[in-house]
């Protein structure tokens, strides 16, 4: 995209919020150029969004689980069960990273298992590759999930499968439902792992299988107790069938009501804040090391600076990061210099 082609932000911003389609793809084509001109309009397109879009509103849920669970016919099924109802959906399919010719990722399975709904103003899908990061979640997925809040009653983030390193979807997500199947040793040691602390709702899948869909929801009833999670809240542990479209009401009941519990509780601005910061601060880390944090102040200062501002959080990444862009030439030109100044001392002995 040429820079005379990108979009005015402002006008971008107003149509999102519309809910128009082709608006929504223009933003996220947008927040995925990294022009400097496209990052400047990025940044305001989101600080207008979120300035318009309260941080209560709407529902950030992630689904994750070990490969082969049915997490995207699962998704596609509540994905019906929301629209039945009136809800506006939209979804990011997070891809392992792979040559394109090898297979047409989740965007183009859940097409074909959605055909009945394929062009639905009230649905829209993106899929997004996870490019290598071994956190499960693409760096884009933060921004591009807060973008497409402005305009949908709920959000959908799927993601590949997890693992003890791919907890990044806890830092994005409202809720985060976990998709375990019958008769899989991976689900429990994956439990057993630390992916205990992440989820808010469990599903079995495949529970037309009977007995092993059962064991496994008793396994995971069982597991380790959680550490620094809500006594408030029960964990629920759903038997669904994707498949056979059952028990998916009682599941997005459950993930309802965990909203609920949020939001009630008055810790869901406080949660989606703490993403906001957290997610800044990994962007930067990504892109700079913590040699360009120490520029900036370092870790805690960024930090704190993140939880007392009142600036947009899109705003105020984009504005660290060109005080650390800055302070990187400033430290560039100054090593010239003291290069120079040495050669010339060389010379002169």
């Amino acid at each position: 995209m040429r820079q005379a082609d990108l979009p005015d932000p402002d006008q971008l911003a107003l149509r999102i919020q519309r809910g128009e389609r082709a608006a929504v793809a223009g933003g996220l084509n947008l927040l995925d150029n990294k022009l400097p001109d496209a990052r400047r309009r990025a940044a305001r397109l989101l600080a207008l969004l979120s300035a318009e879009r309260r941080l209560n509103n709407g529902h950030l849920i992630g689904v994750t689980g070990p490969p082969g669970t049915g997490k995207s016919t699962l998704v596609c099924a509540m994905i019906r069960e929301w629209r039945r109802v009136g809800k506006t959906v939209g979804v990011l399919a997070v891809d392992p990273s792979s040559r394109p010719e090898l297979g047409g990722g989740a965007l183009l399975g859940d097409r074909i298992r959605i055909k009945n709904v394929s062009y639905d103003e009230g649905l829209f899908i993106r899929s997004l590759a996870n490019r290598n990061q071994l956190g499960g979640v693409a760096t884009e997925v933060w921004p591009m999930s807060w973008l497409m809040l402005a305009c949908f009653d709920i959000v959908v983030i799927e993601t590949v499968g997890v693992g003890q390193t791919e907890i990044d979807i806890a830092e994005v997500a409202d809720t985060v439902c976990y998709v375990a199947q019958p008769a899989s040793g991976d689900a429990i040691q994956y439990l057993k792992s630390g992916i205990i602390e992440i989820p808010d709702v469990f599903a079995v899948n495949k529970s037309d299988l009977g007995a092993p869909a059962q064991k496994t929801a008793a396994e995971i009833g069982r597991s380790a107790p959680r550490q620094d999670r809500h006594e408030e809240w029960d964990y629920p542990v759903c038997l669904v069938s994707a498949a056979m479209n059952t028990g998916i009401k009682p599941l997005l009941d459950h993930i309802k009501r965990h909203r609920s519990f949020v939001a009630e509780a008055g810790l869901l601005d406080k949660l989606r804040s703490r993403h906001h910061a957290a997610w800044v601060m990994r962007l930067l880390k990504e892109e700079f090391g913590t040699f360009g944090l120490e520029l900036v102040g370092g870790m805690a200062a960024v930090s704190e600076r993140l939880v007392q501002h009142q600036t947009p959080h899109f705003e105020e990444y984009e504005h660290l990061r060109q005080r650390v862009l800055s302070r990187f030439q400033s430290e560039k030109q100054f090593s010239k210099f003291t290069k120079k100044e040495h050669s010339d001392e060389q010379a002169t002995v």
